[in-house]
């Protein structure tokens, strides 16, 4: 009997008695079930018991408090390996679910069963691709057996003939790929993919079979010294990515209800907006297979992070042992998806030890039960498991080099911006290696808004509003930031559609900064991609699927082609940014226009754009260009022309 997803205490009985015990929501539950079944109907009963009640004794023996900023009510969640979101956010409400939430399952076998197909490409060339597939088969006794691997896309076959002993048996079978199709991301090229089936032959007769799809890249992640520390490039197919994006959350707060259109509309948009990555952050779930499947469908890679957030936890044997398995099951399972690009610890417990007073507050010993889960665990699992794939501790991290907060390398969290009410202009300060967070809130439009109000909630302070604003200065930091740019608003609804444009410009800057200083840069992941409710949030797309203007602008600032005029040392800097793979010929126009619409002034120029990379092509001072005229009453317009058109 498979259970794939059990939240999270339960006692599971068959015909009245206990068949498992279960204590992790993540993991999948393997029972033998012969000994407790009978012919004919049998009754299966599963007993959850409340998340919260079983830590509080824990908690109550402890002579301190693990840190858990974000549970909206006691602290218990780093006791519990349940998504952490599900505590509260400053995003999301409180829901400590419990359940069945994944599928369960009979699994039924005589000799042997095909637990696991792995394919591992040793080496990819133009004209040939060496991989091997590792096939896990399971046998209860001694007996002789066949692999045949069939490569359904080339109709190739290789086999291997081997005697099976009683428990896990695994046997490594090579394969050759003449002129192999590789898998690229979003806008460097198409993402082929091959399908594999590995039968498990016993006497000539098929007994179980195993298929996965996958794709044939190479993947790296450059980690180069310089002259201004460590560089933190993703390179696929010997092509350094500038990783454009966002964040990704669970897409509901009760993830069991996420349907297969929801998934796929989600991962479209990204794909339309010229995004290349998602990040599954870490206090979620380990996403479904389907979400991974449309990645790689799309070309959008995936970083992944282990489901620890912004908390310490506890490093007994029994939790190490059940983070060990709990890695294994999804590392296992997620490892054929070439959309997967890196495994990461944890989000943000670094930044918290150093930077938010827990290494004064809290005993050292936790640093060294941090050190045993996300220097010791989960990077021996993904070794021993997975080594085709870079591992990183936490994000964001120096790997201890140096803060876990540095701009010299590794990835990095911006949040002054929001947080600090520090202004916009402050992200053209930063010159991270890797951007890996940053964001500003917004509301949705008032469509979405109508679907949790009545009219007379439609205010932005009314009490049901503020339910659906978690973030304490939410609607504070929104107004304050909003009056420094905008004339106040006039109306509720000319609140919220500020409030996008407001969110969409701040990006804006920062993106555009980070791709302008690639190479040094080559990472821009904003805060968050989706809602798991409706809510003001730093979200991009609502809860019903709308796009909020962040959305749209990012189809332009994430363009594989950006033109981003910037002002630097009384000049204009006509930069443009390139992720094409080669040189662009172009025009650049820039018009000088009154309010009316009048053009003051322009001029071209043709340029030749170099292939991945970002450079100022011309500049002009901006005294000679208003020569003069107010620059209250002009605007610049900047267009940039391949084969005429914009």
């Amino acid at each position: 009997m498979v259970f794939e997803g059990l939240d999270t205490y339960s006692n599971v009985f068959l015909n009245d008695q206990l068949l498992k015990a279960t204590d992790n929501m993540f993991r999948t539950w393997r029972v033998n079930f012969k000994r407790l079944a009978k012919p004919g109907a049998n009754t299966l009963r599963i007993l959850f018991r409340s998340p919260i009640n079983e830590v509080l004794p824990v908690m109550a023996r402890m002579n301190y408090e693990l840190p858990a900023g974000n549970d909206q009510g006691e602290k218990t969640s780093p006791h519990t390996r349940k998504a952490p979101y599900q505590y509260g956010w400053d995003w999301g409400p409180r829901f400590v679910t419990s359940g069945i939430w994944r599928p369960v399952f009979l699994e039924a076998w005589d000799d042997a069963r095909v637990a696991d197909l792995h394919i591992q490409t040793r080496e990819i060339r133009a004209d040939i691709a060496n991989v091997t597939a590792e096939v896990e088969v399971i046998a209860a006794a001694r007996t002789n057996a066949t692999i045949v691997l069939n490569n359904l896309t080339n109709k190739t076959v290789t086999r291997r003939s081997l005697t099976l002993t009683p428990g896990t048996n695994r046997v490594a079978l090579n394969i050759t790929i003449p002129h192999p199709s590789l898998w690229w991301p979003n806008g460097l090229g198409s993402h082929p993919l091959y399908t594999f089936k590995a039968q498990l032959l016993i006497k000539g007769k098929p007994i179980d079979e195993a298929r996965i799809r996958t794709g044939l890249r190479n993947l790296e992640l450059r980690r180069q010294r310089d002259d201004t520390g460590e560089s933190f490039t993703f390179v696929i197919n010997g092509v350094p990515v500038f990783a454009k994006g966002g964040n990704w959350i669970p897409a509901d707060s009760f993830p069991s209800r996420i349907t297969k259109d929801k998934y796929r509309k989600l991962v479209q948009s990204a794909r339309d907006t010229n995004m290349n990555m998602l990040r599954v952050w870490g206090g979620g779930i380990y996403e479904s297979n389907y979400f991974y499947e449309l990645c790689d469908e799309m070309g959008i890679l995936v970083w992944q992070d282990f489901m620890f957030g912004c908390s310490l936890y506890p490093a007994d044997e029994a939790f190490l042992e059940n983070v060990r398995q709990e890695a294994a099951d999804n590392v296992k399972r997620l490892r054929n998806h070439p959309s997967i690009v890196i495994w990461v610890g944890n989000n943000e417990i670094e930044s918290g030890w150093f930077h938010w007073g827990w290494k004064e507050r809290f005993p050292a010993s936790l640093w060294d039960d941090y050190r045993k889960i996300f220097y010791g665990v989960l990077p021996d699992v993904c070794a021993s498991l997975d080594p085709s794939r870079p591992y990183w501790p936490s994000s964001p991290s120096s790997n201890l080099k140096d803060d876990p907060e540095s701009q010299k390398m590794g990835d990095l969290h911006y949040w002054q911006v929001w947080h600090a009410s520090a202004p916009f202009a402050e992200y053209e300060k930063q010159f991270p290696r890797f951007m890996s967070e940053y964001g500003f809130q917004s509301f949705p439009q008032l469509e979405t808004v109508a679907t949790y109000t009545e009219p007379a909630d439609r205010e932005v302070s009314s009490p049901v509003m503020m339910v659906h604003q978690r973030h304490p200065r939410g609607n504070q930091l929104i107004r304050e930031y909003m009056l420094r740019e905008y004339p106040e608003p006039k109306d509720f609804e000319s609140f919220l559609y500020v409030s996008q444009v407001l969110q969409a410009e701040g990006i804006k800057i920062g993106a555009e900064h980070l791709r302008r200083i690639m190479p040094h840069n080559m990472g821009s992941l904003f805060w968050q991609i989706d809602d798991c409710w409706p809510v003001a949030s730093w979200s991009s797309i609502d809860y019903t699927g709308r796009w909020k203007a962040l959305q749209y602008y990012a189809r332009r600032f994430y363009n594989d082609i950006l033109i981003s005029p910037h002002e630097e040392s009384g000049n204009i800097n006509f930069y443009v940014v390139s992720d094409r793979l080669q040189a662009t010929a172009a025009q650049l126009q820039v018009s000088l226009l009154d309010f009316e619409g009048h053009t003051l002034w322009n001029q071209q120029q043709d340029i030749q754009v170099a292939a991945l990379n970002s450079k100022s092509y011309w500049n002009i001072p901006i005294d000679e260009l208003l020569a003069g005229k107010d620059s209250k009453s002009v605007f610049l317009f900047t267009e940039l022309l391949v084969n005429g058109r914009t």
